[in-house]
């Protein structure tokens, strides 16, 4: 498994480095948010460790950006422990925090056990199928039917794991006609989509409301 660290504070990225390498697993670590998307461009690594604070592009930033293009699981890092609450409501799309200072052990703790979530969600959801022309979608031994409106928005979700949709966007591939719809419409089948995926995995949101930009399937 390979670790990307994006950390300014070298001492501090040399010792996460040092602790995940003797964990098991390969780092590779950028020290500037500029150098961040290109160095994605030619490598996949398994899971991110993002600094908030960065010169060049921010942590922020990164985070949405890579969010809307990857799968890639992140754990951000902020010195600032009052920034939490807004940095998860803004569902930046990470996966999980660690406030400064922390332990190094913590930092190992935290990745092996988003991998290992990754892994299992990856393993168990694969057995979800489209049946196109039918409305149906099927899960393992289970069956669901439904509308065209429910399955077309399933259709765009599902070609773009882990990818933001906006409303917007969703309402321009489920309407092509161009008809003038409320965002209101698109909760409404979202919220009852949700209620027949439910039958499948009730502990788990296939579909997942991110505040302020629209939905991802997960």
């Amino acid at each position: 498994m390979n670790v990307l660290i994006v950390e300014d504070e070298i001492k501090l990225a040399n010792v996460g480095r040092d602790y995940l390498t003797n964990a098991g697993y390969q780092v590779s670590m950028i020290h500037h948010g500029d150098e961040v998307m290109p160095w994605l461009v030619n490598n996949t690594p398994d899971i991110i460790v993002l600094d908030i604070m960065l010169p060049g592009t921010d942590g922020l930033t990164l985070c949405r950006e890579i969010s809307n293009r990857k799968k890639t699981p992140i754990i951000i890092t902020t010195a600032r422990i009052d920034e939490v609450d807004r940095l998860l409501g803004l569902e930046l799309g990470a996966d999980d925090y660690l406030c400064k200072p922390y332990s190094p052990r913590e930092l190992v703790a935290r990745v092996k056990a988003i991998l290992r979530r990754v892994s299992n969600e990856a393993a168990l959801f694969s057995e979800l199928k489209l049946i196109e022309n039918t409305n149906k979608v099927h899960y393992l031994d289970q069956q669901v039917e439904l509308t065209s409106v429910e399955f077309k928005l399933l259709t765009e979700l599902v070609k773009k794991p882990g990818v933001i949709l906006s409303r917007d966007h969703l309402m321009d591939h489920i309407y092509p006609d161009g008809r003038i719809v409320s965002d209101r419409t698109i909760d409404s089948h979202i919220k009852k989509l949700r209620k027949k995926l439910d039958t499948f995995q009730a502990d788990h949101d296939f579909i997942r409301s991110v505040y302020g930009s629209g939905y991802k399937y997960e």
